[in-house]
């Protein structure tokens, strides 16, 4: 297999080519993998000193991530950086947010809240050996019971498959997203509404997205990956343009 190259949509992420091509990220902590996934060694050359290094990538499954399915769908962005401060709603047992680790790097933060204690287990397991992940199990609905273990971020994430999503993403945005900062929301039409064609809760979801000051700016759905989903990226508190309206 050759080197990975860069992949679509987010720095850090590649697509390693292959007799099937792989969504990979750079893992973070060499040896390790995290849910049994497949791991990719590539040897290089340090240009100064020619001296060998190996790097390892690990295999990013777009079934078992709605992140990864939305980057692979053709999202433009998903702003999660080396450095960057993510909070993530709906952390489960850990495996989206272990390759949001390897996005992060060393210098950036993880903040994965939870509400199950028996994924929380896994994911307080996947925390011991990355360092950037800080586990927190309880419920999203209710932001102010961690403020105190939670800085301003970057980035909000949302994967909380309940009726009232939108208000659970504004509530975290209000108290930690910076201004102009992103946020990153997986829409599950048949939890909000499942007698509505799915076009039309993505709809409904996006009007109330817009009513807490959190402007979407790209929409896409997860087929093949998942049915009846959509990804939304978007701005909180987006600076208005010189001139409009």
């Amino acid at each position: 297999m050759g080197r990975p190259g860069a992949g679509p949509g987010a720095r850090g992420v590649f697509i390693a080519r292959g007799k099937e091509d792989a969504l990979v990220t750079k893992n973070m902590i060499p040896g390790d993998s995290v849910y049994g996934e497949k791991r990719i060694a590539i040897e290089t050359v340090q240009q100064d000193t020619n001296e060998k290094l190996k790097i390892e990538y690990r295999v990013w499954n777009p079934f078992r991530s709605k992140l990864a399915a939305a980057i692979l769908g053709g999202v433009d962005k998903i702003h999660m950086k080396p450095g960057s401060k993510v909070l993530y709603l709906g952390a489960a047992s850990g495996t989206t947010v272990s390759h949001v680790s390897d996005l992060v790097g060393p210098e950036g933060l993880v903040y994965a809240v939870e509400f199950s204690h028996r994924s929380g287990r896994d994911l307080l397991n996947v925390a011991k050996k990355r360092t950037n992940i800080i586990p927190i199990i309880e419920d999203a609905r209710h932001p102010h019971k961690y403020r105190m273990l939670i800085g301003m971020v970057d980035v909000v994430f949302s994967d909380v498959a309940q009726p009232d999503q939108a208000r659970i993403l504004a509530l975290n945005c209000h108290m930690f997203l910076k201004n102009q900062g992103h946020f990153v929301i997986s829409i599950k039409a048949n939890c909000i509404d499942s007698t509505a064609e799915p076009a039309v809760v993505f709809a409904g979801e996006i009007k109330k997205l817009q009513s807490e000051k959190l402007k979407p700016q790209e929409q896409l759905t997860l087929e093949p990956y998942e049915r009846d989903h959509a990804v939304v990226v978007g701005t909180y508190r987006a600076v208005k343009k010189a001139g409009a309206a």
